[in-house]
């Protein structure tokens, strides 16, 4: 189990994604406006070699009309990702651990692969700011059982719409398409032919939360 190490970041999460998010294709924010976000939700899960942290958040902009609840999964490692330097969403020193890299975690081998286990019912949710805590609320969900979780290969895209991950699994070859949604939105669901996803409760402005898909498994066409 991860420990959750209760300490300084200089510079913090949300002050590295100020600067990152504007840049992303999928961020709604006007162009030259600076975000304003605050933390409003997210999980973890453990890495089984004990070397990777990972985390999903749920940050908010409220410096629009409206406020806009981003879905970021972050990978933290203590060295560098050889060839990553285009997922690096920047450096931080831990007041634990020393220097880590953060990078967007769609791009980090370690991070999907855990999150398709999460899918498949192999790795457990875990409580974002407490250590050895499972979070209930935060499930995972595909449509046949005995799935090996290994994955052999991944291609990541992103457009407007989230980020898209193409893997392919290791046991048998088969290919499926991973989207991740990172706009959040009140109540969003799982249209069309789903084999599989990962759902969560979702910030709302008033203070409440919906129930959301972060993640949603279609076999690939």
């Amino acid at each position: 189990m991860a420990v959750i190490h209760h300490t300084t970041l200089t510079p913090t999460k949300l002050e590295l994604l100020a600067t990152w998010l504007p840049e992303q294709p999928w961020y709604r924010g006007k162009s030259g406006q600076q975000p304003e976000l605050v933390k409003s939700g997210g999980f973890r899960l453990d890495d089984p070699e004990g070397e990777v942290g990972i985390e999903f958040m749920a940050v908010t902009d409220t410096s629009g009309d409206q406020p806009v609840t981003y879905h970021v999964p972050f990978s933290y490692r203590g060295a560098p990702i050889a060839g990553a330097d285009e997922a690096l969403i920047g450096t931080t020193e831990h007041g634990v651990l020393g220097q880590r890299w953060v990078y967007d975690g769609t791009r980090d081998p370690v991070l999907v692969a855990q999150l398709f286990a999460l899918i498949v019912g192999e790795a457990e949710p875990q409580m974002q700011s407490t250590s050895d805590t499972p979070d209930p609320s935060v499930t995972g969900w595909f449509a046949e059982t005995g799935v090996a979780a290994a994955l052999a290969s991944t291609t990541v895209t992103d457009d407007p719409n989230g980020t898209d991950l193409l893997v392919e699994a290791a046991a048998d070859g088969r290919r499926l398409s991973i989207h991740i949604n990172r706009v959040l939105r009140p109540g969003q669901d799982t249209e069309g032919p789903v084999l599989g996803h990962v759902t969560a409760d979702s910030p709302l402005p008033d203070g409440t939360a919906a129930r959301t898909a972060l993640a949603v498994v279609r076999r690939y066409p």
